[in-house]
C-alpha cells in the first residue's frame, strides 16, 4: 500500500514539473550541457557572455578586443578597408578545432560543448557561429560540409542532416551575412583514403561527386560567393602502386562534371582550387599555383577555375606567400586567399594566425596589384595554438589577424604615395623601354636581328640590383 502511495505522489509530482515546464520559455544558458539543453533544437543563449561587439580605437589603445589598424569603413587607396579584405571566419577551425594533434588529445572543451556530434549540437554551434560572427563585425564565412552537420549511416542521411542545419544557417544569417565559399570535406571519412576524384574505385568518385553536388547546392542556396575544391588526398604515397596519368584524367573529368553542375543549377560562384604540395599525401597533384595552373591549361579549364591561396601551404611548397599570390595574379588566377601561416622551425601544416607585419604588406602587396579580391576574400583558415584555451581567445586571435592585415594594407599605401621602390624598378627595367627592347616584348625581334645588335653594342654593362635598397625602402613602410 505505501509503494502505491508513493509511485502516484511521484507520478503526480512529475505531471505537475512538465506543467510548469511547458508553460516556461525553453531557453538555456550558453554554459548548460544537460540533457535538456543538448537535446533542445530551439536553443537560445548567450555564447560569448561579456565579449562585446569589437569596436575600432586605433593604434594607441591598449583593449585586446579591439582594432588597433582595421578601421572597417576608413577609405585606403579608393576602397573601404572592409571591400580590400572582406574578411571570413572559417566554421571549421574556429568551431571545431579542438586543439588534438599527432601527438596529443583535445585541450578545448568549450562551454557549449556536450561531448556529441548530434544535430542539436550542429544547431548550437552554428548559433555561435553567428553570435562570434555578428560580435566579430564581419560577413562571411566558410565551412566544409561534414563540420557543420553530421554524417549519416548513408547518403541520404546525411544530405537530410545537413538540410537541416543549412536551414537554420539560412534563418540566422539573414540578408547581411553569407558564406565567402562552402566546399565538401573528401578526406577525414575512411571511404577516401586513397581520394575521391582521384580514387581507385569507382564507387568512391561516385560518391564523391554526389558529396560535391550536395555542398554545392547548400552554397548556393546559402548565397555563397565561390565555392573551394582542396584536393586533401588527391595524390599518391608511391608511384609504385599508382597510374598517375590516369589518376589525373579522373581529376580533370571531376573538376569538368563540377563546372557544368554548377552551372546547370544557376550557381554564379567562382569554383576555386586550393593548391598543396603534400601532408597527407606524399604528393598531392595541385603541388602549388604553378602546377595548378598547368594542369588546368591542359584539361582546358583555365576559364572554370581560380585559386585559393593558402600561406602556409605556400611555405611547405618552397615558396612564400607572396611568391604564390604573384603566381596566381599574373595568370590571372587569384580568386581568393586562406589567410595564415607556418612557423618555419615546424615541418608541417600549423594554420597559425597571420602576424607578421612584413609578409602582411607583401601579400597586400599583391592583393592592390590585383584590385582586390572581391568575389574572393580572406578566410582565416587558422587555428588557436594547443595552448589557447579561454573562450576569448577566439576574439584575440581574429582581431590580430585582422589587425595584421589591415597594417599591411596601410603600409603599402605608404610605399605607393613614395613611389621609390616602384621608381627602383622600373629604373632596373629601363633597357626595354627603347625602341629594340619594345620590339623585343612586342615578339618582332628574331635571332638575327638581337646577333647585330649584340655585335654592335659588344660586352654588355650590367648596373646594380639594389635590393639592399629595395629592402631598406620596403621596411621604411613597416
Amino acid at each position: 500500500m505505501m509503494a502505491g502511495k508513493v509511485f502516484l505522489f511521484l507520478l503526480c509530482l512529475n505531471v505537475v514539473s512538465f506543467a510548469v515546464f511547458a508553460s516556461s520559455p525553453q531557453t538555456c544558458p550558453a554554459d548548460d550541457v544537460s540533457s535538456k539543453c543538448g537535446a533542445s533544437d530551439e536553443w537560445e543563449g548567450e555564447f560569448f557572455p561579456g565579449i562585446p561587439k569589437i569596436k575600432y580605437e586605433g593604434p594607441s589603445s591598449k583593449n585586446p578586443l579591439s582594432y588597433k589598424w582595421y578601421n572597417a569603413d576608413e577609405e585606403i587607396l579608393g576602397k573601404k578597408m572592409k571591400d580590400w579584405m572582406r574578411f571570413s571566419v572559417a566554421f571549421w577551425h574556429t568551431f571545431r578545432g579542438t586543439g588534438g594533434d599527432p601527438f596529443g588529445a583535445p585541450t578545448k572543451f568549450w562551454p557549449w560543448e556536450d561531448g556529441t556530434d548530434s544535430l542539436a549540437m550542429a544547431k548550437r554551434r552554428m548559433r555561435a557561429n553567428f553570435e562570434f560572427i555578428e560580435k566579430l563585425g564581419v560577413d562571411l564565412w566558410c565551412f566544409h560540409d561534414r563540420d557543420i552537420a553530421p554524417d549519416g549511416k548513408t547518403l541520404e542521411e546525411a544530405n537530410a542532416n545537413l538540410d537541416e542545419v543549412v536551414a537554420l544557417a539560412k534563418e540566422l544569417q539573414g540578408k547581411k551575412i553569407h558564406p565567402l565559399w562552402g566546399t565538401a570535406q573528401l578526406f577525414h571519412h575512411p571511404r577516401y583514403m586513397h581520394g575521391g576524384a582521384t580514387s581507385s574505385e569507382v564507387a568512391v568518385y561516385a560518391y564523391a561527386a554526389a558529396q560535391v553536388k550536395k555542398a554545392m547546392e547548400v552554397t548556393h542556396y546559402l548565397g555563397g560567393e565561390n565555392y573551394v575544391f582542396w584536393g586533401g588526398r588527391e595524390g599518391y604515397q608511391t608511384l609504385l602502386n599508382t597510374d598517375m596519368g590516369r589518376e589525373l584524367d579522373h581529376l580533370a573529368r571531376f573538376l569538368e562534371a563540377a563546372a557544368a553542375y554548377k552551372k546547370k543549377i544557376g550557381f554564379n560562384g567562382t569554383l576555386l582550387i586550393e593548391p598543396k604540395p603534400q601532408e597527407p599525401t606524399k604528393h598531392q597533384y595541385d603541388w602549388d599555383a604553378a602546377t595548378t595552373a598547368n594542369f588546368l591549361r591542359k584539361y582546358g579549364l583555365i576559364g572554370e577555375f581560380k585559386l585559393n591561396i593558402e600561406c602556409n601551404h605556400a611555405t611547405l611548397s618552397g615558396h612564400s606567400c607572396h611568391h604564390e599570390l604573384e603566381t596566381a595574379r599574373l595568370n590571372g588566377l587569384l580568386g581568393n586567399i586562406d589567410a595564415n601561416t607556418g612557423d618555419p622551425q615546424i615541418g608541417w601544416d600549423t594554420d597559425q594566425f597571420l602576424t607578421d607585419i612584413a609578409e602582411a604588406t607583401m601579400v597586400m602587396l599583391s592583393v592592390v596589384r590585383n584590385g582586390g579580391l572581391a568575389p574572393g576574400g580572406f578566410n582565416f583558415d587558422a587555428k588557436l595554438r594547443r595552448e589557447s584555451t579561454d573562450v576569448e581567445d577566439l576574439f584575440i586571435s581574429h582581431v590580430s589577424g585582422m589587425d595584421t592585415l589591415a597594417r599591411g594594407l596601410r603600409n603599402v599605401a605608404k610605399l605607393i604615395e613614395d613611389g621609390s621602390l616602384e621608381n627602383l624598378v622600373r629604373k632596373r627595367y629601363q633597357s626595354f623601354d627603347t625602341e629594340i627592347g619594345a620590339q623585343i616584348e612586342a615578339g618582332k625581334a628574331d635571332f638575327e636581328m638581337l646577333e647585330k645588335k649584340a655585335m654592335e653594342w659588344g660586352e654588355p654593362k650590367v648596373p646594380s640590383a639594389k635590393q639592399e635598397l629595395a629592402e631598406m625602402i620596403f621596411q621604411s613602410a613597416l
